[in-house]
């Protein structure tokens, strides 16, 4: 799938964490610096190096939320007939008595409820465009190189 799908709450909240990092947060991280500089030889001063480091940090994250928005897929009424982003869905895992619910969507998404299952992963794909009764395999790599195949029930679908 093309884009980062976000919910347009998802979106609304990277927004604003953009203009929190690019603006008050650059400035306060630059008076931090100025402040860690007066204290002398910047060679041997961990202020200094904690505000350069926070300020790297900061720079990459705006890097990121950049790039994300840039690509962002605004996912607005999904439906109740197929797994797609922004929609619910509940599967049960073979082997497994309790099914689980996932929000389908970005890794950058945030619920209170759910859990959210990136469109990317490789159960996310092996859901997308499934509908209520699909059995799917997906393949997933364990921690030691080994590939194991799991299999999945979708036993519900709602839009959130």
């Amino acid at each position: 799938m093309d884009g980062t799908h976000l919910s347009p709450q998802a979106h609304a909240r990277l927004q604003e964490e953009m203009a929190w990092r690019s603006g008050p947060r650059r400035q306060e991280i630059s008076q931090w610096i100025e402040r860690a500089r007066e204290h002398g030889d910047i060679r041997e001063n961990a202020d200094y190096d904690a505000a350069k480091n926070e300020q790297g940090h900061n720079e990459a994250r705006i890097r990121h939320l950049d790039a994300l928005l840039k690509t962002a897929v605004i996912v607005e009424g999904a439906g109740d007939d197929v797994v797609a982003p922004g929609t619910v869905v509940k599967i049960l895992m073979a082997g497994d008595d309790e099914p689980i619910e996932y929000l389908v969507g970005s890794i950058e998404e945030r619920h209170d409820t759910y859990d959210v299952l990136s469109v990317s992963s490789p159960l996310g794909q092996a859901l997308i465009g499934t509908e209520v009764g699909a059995e799917v395999s997906y393949e997933i790599q364990t921690r030691n190189g080994d590939k194991r195949t799991m299999s999945v029930e979708v036993v519900d679908i709602r839009a959130l």
